[in-house]
């Protein structure tokens, strides 16, 4: 069934605020997706601060085209949605969790990051980077590691004296 003109301009207009606000955004290819997991992946995204939508392809160009954004836009084949949100990493990263979980249902086309389209594989790389606490956490850890490691040394200095 087609969609009304008014909705393709309010669709249109969402998609256009809603990309002025993200640092980041995703291609998602779904197909097979029962409601159920729809509404699953939706909820996970929402609580994530990512918002997800669905899109005809001809109205989402147009939106990118007046977005400027940098590079060759990705191939956009079959059933299109778009995740998107302020957290740079997030979209990515949650849609990949989401791919892992439907394997042939959803997939990852493509994505914006910083500006610039990047393709397939460009975004799952950036999907694999851990989240920020865990990143800080590691940088902790790479601080102790020495400190730890010269108190052991001298640990045992003081042993055999």
């Amino acid at each position: 069934m087609p969609i009304s003109k008014q909705k393709k301009e309010e669709i249109y207009a969402g998609l256009e605020s809603g990309l002025k606000g993200a640092n980041s955004a995703v291609f998602v290819n779904f197909k097979g997706l029962t409601v159920g997991d729809v509404t699953e992946l939706r909820k996970t995204l929402r609580e994530k601060g990512v918002s997800y939508v669905v899109a005809k392809k001809t109205i989402l160009r147009k939106v990118l085209e007046k977005g400027g954004y940098e590079g060759t836009l990705p191939e956009l084949s079959g059933e299109l949605a778009l995740a998107y949100g302020e957290d740079l990493l997030a979209p990515a990263r949650e849609v990949n969790e989401f791919e892992k979980k439907f394997k042939d249902k959803l997939s990852i086309l493509g994505g914006i990051f910083e500006g610039g389209y990047k393709d397939r594989d460009g975004m799952k790389v950036i999907a694999m980077i851990p989240p920020r606490e865990v990143l800080l956490s590691q940088i902790a850890y790479l601080l102790k590691s020495p400190m730890q490691r010269i108190a052991i040394a001298v640990s045992e200095v003081a042993k055999k004296k």
